[in-house]
């Protein structure tokens, strides 16, 4: 199989194991968890994260909401990174993406766990934390739209998550429908996020979506959705 140029990531709704080893060994080292739209309980969530991990593979978590706990959770169990929903404008995305931050940075609590290998850490070992986990906001509402530059050059924010979708809507477009509109939208966040030399990130189910986000430097794809692959494989194998 030849590597893409881009990493490739898949989307999972639920703690499958299964379907981690069955990636994993098809290649990917990129996972996302949808804990905001799937069924994700704390502790099948942490030992997934574990699994995932110990593959050596990267999982980023799109949390419950912009809120303090749910962020600081899912780092505190080792994700690599956080995916927030729901940011509305600059001074918004400015108290969230705090939460992911240890300070000066941001306002992050300590938690001895998976992170700090349930121990004491050396004094650097924050500032090293800082720089290993990612602060992705989606950029999925009108007012994030409108301020994407400013939440772009945040200091506690890595890179920015797109939400298509969400953003057509919210832009009174109705369903997304990859129109020069939509595309426009995108163009837009993508060069607020190579302005600040930052991550660009996308669910990219189509081969337009995923050539125009591999031309504009994205820094990953999200290509295979859990409840998508289920249902392909489901409908070649009954309709064989």
């Amino acid at each position: 199989m030849a590597e893409p140029s881009v990493p490739r990531a898949v989307w999972l709704s639920t703690p499958h194991q299964a379907a981690v080893e069955i990636a994993h060994g098809l290649g990917c080292r990129h996972f996302v968890l949808d804990i905001e739209h799937g069924f994700f309980g704390l502790d099948a969530t942490d030992k997934l994260v574990a699994l995932i991990l110990a593959l050596g593979a990267e999982v980023h978590a799109k949390v419950l909401g912009p809120e303090t706990i749910p962020i600081q959770q899912a780092l505190d169990i080792g994700c690599s990174g956080v995916i927030i929903p729901h940011i509305r404008g600059a001074d918004h995305a400015a108290r969230v993406t705090a939460a992911a931050k240890y300070p000066p940075l941001g306002v992050r609590s300590f938690a001895g766990t998976r992170p700090a290998r349930y121990d004491t850490v050396a004094p650097d070992w924050f500032e090293a934390e800082n720089r290993r986990t990612r602060c992705w906001p989606m950029i999925e509402t009108a007012e994030a739209l409108a301020e994407v530059e400013a939440i772009a050059a945040l200091p506690t924010v890595d890179g920015l998550f797109l939400g298509p979708y969400d953003l057509s809507l919210r832009r009174g477009r109705g369903a997304y429908r990859r129109t020069e509109a939509d595309f426009a939208d995108l163009s837009r966040v993508a060069r607020a996020a190579r302005a600040e030399g930052k991550d660009l990130v996308m669910p990219a189910w189509t081969a337009a979506e995923r050539d125009w986000a591999t031309a504009e430097g994205a820094a990953l794809l999200v290509t295979v959705d859990e409840y998508g692959a289920l249902w392909t494989g489901f409908e070649k194998g009954l309709s064989a």
